[in-house]
Formats: C-alpha cells, structure tokens, sequence
C-alpha cells in the first residue's frame, strides 16, 4: 500500500479503487454484525472463501481479492446468518444461510442465475428476492446503515470506492475550517447519544475557543442494556466514524482524538484499531494529511465499563486516568476539557451523520426528518417483537411505525403493553403515545428520552414492577456516588421495588416510592440520577394497578 502524500496521487488512487470495484463479476456479502457472528457467520464466510477459491474469475487486485465481503450489520438480526449477493444489477438477499447452505448458493447464484428458494425472506404467500422488498428494510430510510452492508469493514479501499474520504477531501481542498463547522451548524445535527443538543453550537464552541491545543473525544462508551447501535457502527463501519472525526478536528482545530470505547466491545477495538492503522499507513491520519497542512493522530482508549462515563464530562475523567465521575459545570468542557484544554465530544452516530453534511450539503442533510430535528435516527429494536434488528428512519417517525410496521408487531399470542426508550434510564410509552412523531422534543415533552436509541418492546407477560425493579438495580449499581440524592435515592428505591416484589411492603411504601422518585428526578447532580426515576413514575402513571396489587397481603391477593 503505497502512501499518499498529496491530492492528486489521493484522487488517483481513489480512481482506481473504484475502477477495481466495478469489475468485480460476482460480491458475497456475508453480514459480519455481532448477531450473525454469534449465529455462526465467521463459518459461512470462511466456507464461501473456500469455495470461491477454486474460482479465479471471482477475483480482483483489491481486498477483499477474492469477492467474500465481511460486511458491517445488515439489520435483520432476527434471520441471521445473513448473506446478500450483488451480480450486476441482481441483488438477492439470503437469510438463516449456514454452512450447509454455501456451496448451493455458490452453483446457483454466483455461478448461476438461479435462487436458492428456502433461504429467502417469506411472510406469507410470496417469497422476497430483494432486500428492499423485505417491509423491514423497504419502510425504513437506510443513509447510514446501507452503506456499511454493502463494504468489506477491512477494505479502505472499498470504502473510498463508495464515496469515502470525499467528506474529507472536500474539507481539505475546498472548504476552511469555518466552512466545515458552518455546515453542521446549518445542518441542524443533534446529538444522538442523548437529549439532542445542538451539535453545530458545541463544534463552533470548541473552534472559537482560544489555544491551539485541541481535542477531539467520541463517546463510544454505549452501556445501555438493549442499545447496540453504536458497537454496529464501529464494528461495521470505522472509517465512516474516523472520517467524521477528521472532520471534526480540521473544523474545530484539534490535532489530537481520541475513541472511547467500553471493555465490553472487543470487536469494535480491534477493527478500529486495524482502520486507524491502515489509515496510517495510507497517509490518511497523522502529520500533513496530503500535504494539506493538516496533522491528525487517533488513539483508541478502552474503557473500564461503568454507564456514568457515558456522561461527557465523567469519560473525560475517565480518559485522563481518574474515576469517572460529571463535573460540576461550569466550565464547559469546549472551554476546560481534556486536561484542560478545549474538548470536543461527540457520539459514534453523531460523528457518522458529518461526512454526509459536507459532502452534499446542509440542505440535503434536511431533506429528511423534521425542521427541529432533522436527519435519520438509528435504534436497536429488541423485546417482544417480531423482526428484531438495527432500524433507521427519519426523525419524527412513529413508534407505531417502528414497532408495527418495520418490526413486524408482536409474535403469536402475545399482545402490545408497553415500548421502554431511553434504556434503564428512560421510560415506558403505552399505547396512546404510539402515534406521536417521535424526535428530541417530542419525546421531552412526554418526559422521556430518546437517549441511546434502545427500543425494548414488552408485551402483556411483562410485569412493569419488576422491569422497575431491574433497570433501578442497574441505575443503583453504576451511580458513581457523587451525589446524595443518586447514591441513596436509587437505593431505597430499589429496596423498596423488591418489597414490592416478594409482596412485603410495608404500609407507605407506594407512596414512599413515588416521592423519592420525584426526589431524586429533581435534585440528582448529572443526568443518569435525574433520569434513574422515570422508569418508575412512567410505570406509576400509566400501571399503578400492578404496584397497588403488590401492596396487599398475601392473604388478600
């Protein structure tokens, strides 16, 4: 791998990567998402390899040489191992392949015309060749999530075939940082990881800041139980998230970022690791980026696993060697950061929206979603629900869109009861709250959040007291102790809710419970204590029968 060391032998480069692309006669997209791995993928790719060896004509002079792609998460989790292949124009999309399967496809559909019937999507009478016939992908608007199942998740030069780094060479040669930070602003990006702050307001912050010492932070600390969207992200797709940050540092004029990532996520370490590496090696990161002038060095930092860092401020302590816990505020960390120093820090889905903004634009970037929140939103879909899997659709869609209409509704036998967003820290939705275009603001105005993205769907077998029950032990476990409210509040909670539960509540209680809560809502220092209650005053309102029952005596239940 040659490196490069300006723009024009970047453009030739890039020229012949996608030349390379386009001749390829035949590609195997075997999903390589944490789900399909679990199910046996690393098997089904390493069978495809070995069939298509004995095929020469399968092969090009780029990686991966021989057309078997691993590819970032398709989505449908639900059916995994999953396995597209793309022979010209024809796309067929396989589902539940193993082993067993690959040698039949090889005949078939590489070698072939034919379809191999049994492993394709069927609901109901008719079978779907493609996966955009498949409701799942076809009601959803797939910007990022589409394009890191179509890549090998090694191959930089895949990535740049498909329009990566255009992002960056448009910064570099034809926009000043101003521009760039301009662009988001206009953009009108949130924040993804959290309660949708202004992500142009932040980047211009940090740019204005004086000193010429900078930083660059991605929170890639994702601890919510039932969020995996950003772990898809970095796992599938590291260049899109280190072209971001490239991005970010030229605007804001950091020379330095770090990628936080939880212990938990071995496999995100390791492919970001190999990106950067291989981005070093192509000149792409480090010192005079294609002799624009512009140095960026990236390190991956393993965190130790506790939830409070995914507050900013607590994984900036974590980051400097101390215990992860928020700072008092102000100062803000654009001013007094890492170490110190003006810190920009953002979320792996946030950082993976800005090469899209600057390559086509605020205004196309508006084209989905709503005025005040614009652009797609990625959630993890989980619980009693039919098609599991990562799901992105445009801010303000419907819950019921979500849930029904992408995730298929519930299994047999089960009925709707209750969606939790927001993780252990966030709230339960009913019914009346399914048709409501939900973004940022809409869910704060129905006091929940949208948080990591995790949608847990829970059905009429699940007791809300007891979902109470877990998420506070969750919330009571990683509450880093700092304020009183938080450190005791979450514990008589939780003390109470497993009264609750082996009915031995004691007279008061219920009401104990819910003030505590109220408590705790208002007074808690950071944002993981002022949310730990909601799961409880949520379940209060709308299930207050199920506590109520929990409180009689055994002998009059």
């Amino acid at each position: 791998m040659n490196r490069l060391h300006d723009h024009q032998s970047f453009t030739a480069w890039r020229d012949a990567c996608r030349a390379l692309e386009c001749a390829r006669p035949c590609r195997i997209l075997v999903c390589a998402g944490a789900a399909c791995l679990y199910a046996g993928a690393k098997y089904v790719k390493e069978e495809f390899r070995r069939l298509a060896a004995a095929h020469p004509e399968l092969s090009v002079n780029m990686e991966p040489d021989d057309g078997v792609y691993r590819t970032g998460c398709q989505g449908f989790c639900a059916r995994g191992p999953l396995v597209r292949i793309r022979k010209g124009e024809r796309e067929i999309q396989y589902m539940n392949v193993h082993t067993r399967d690959c040698a039949e496809i090889v005949e078939k559909s590489v070698l072939g015309d034919e379809v191999v019937e049994r492993l394709l999507f069927a609901d109901g009478a008719s079978a779907c060749e493609r996966a955009g016939d498949i409701p799942f992908y076809a009601r959803q608007t797939r910007r990022i999530l589409d394009d890191m199942a179509e890549r090998d998740v090694r191959s930089i030069g895949g990535y740049a075939a498909s329009g990566g780094l255009d992002a960056l060479e448009k910064a570099l040669f034809s926009m000043t940082p101003a521009e760039v930070v301009d662009a988001v602003d206009a953009s009108g990006l949130r924040g993804r990881g959290g309660g949708g702050f202004s992500t142009g307001f932040k980047w211009r912050a940090v740019a204005d800041a004086p000193g010429t010492e900078k930083y660059v932070v991605c929170n890639g600390d994702e601890g919510d139980p039932g969020a995996f969207l950003d772990g898809a992200i970095m796992e599938g797709d590291p260049y899109r998230l280190i072209e971001g940050m490239l991005l970010a540092g030229y605007a804001v004029g950091a020379s330095r970022g770090f990628v936080y990532v939880r212990d938990e996520y071995p496999i995100s370490i390791r492919r970001l690791n190999d990106a950067i590496g291989r981005l070093e090696a192509l000149g792409l990161l480090g010192e005079d980026i294609l002799g624009s002038g512009f140095s960026f060095r990236l390190t991956v930092y393993r965190g130790a696993g506790a939830f409070v860092c995914g507050e900013e401020s607590a994984l900036v302590n974590s980051l400097e060697g101390r215990r992860g816990m928020p700072r008092i505020k102000p100062p803000y960390l654009a001013t007094e950061g890492f170490h110190g120093l003006p810190t920009l820090v953002n979320n792996v889905e946030t950082y993976a929206n800005v090469p899209f903004i600057v390559t086509h634009g605020a205004q196309a970037y508006r084209a989905l979603g709503t005025p005040g929140c614009p652009g797609t939103k990625i959630y993890s879909l989980s619980g009693a629900v039919r098609y599991p899997g990562l799901v992105e659709v445009p801010l303000g869609t419907t819950l019921r869109e979500i849930v029904f209409g992408i995730g298929g509704g519930m299994p047999e036998g089960s009925t709707f009861k209750a969606v939790l967003v927001g993780g252990p820290t966030g709230r339960c939705l009913t019914e009346r709250h399914l048709d409501i275009p939900f973004d940022f603001d809409t869910a704060a105005a129905n006091d929940a959040i949208v948080g990591s993205g995790g949608i847990i769907v829970l059905d009429q077998t699940s007791s809300m007291v007891e979902m109470s029950q877990y998420l506070m032990a969750y919330s009571c476990r990683e509450s880093c102790g700092k304020c009183t409210p938080c450190r005791i509040g979450t514990t008589r909670m939780l003390e109470i809710l497993k009264r609750l539960n082996t009915r031995r509540a004691l007279p008061g209680d219920l009401e104990q419970l819910e003030q505590t809560a109220v408590y705790v809502r208002d007074r808690a220092f950071c944002g993981l204590g002022k949310s730990a209650p909601l799961m409880v005053l949520s379940t209060l309102e709308d299930f207050r029968e199920e506590y109520e029952a929990l409180c009689r005596r055994e002998e009059e239940a």
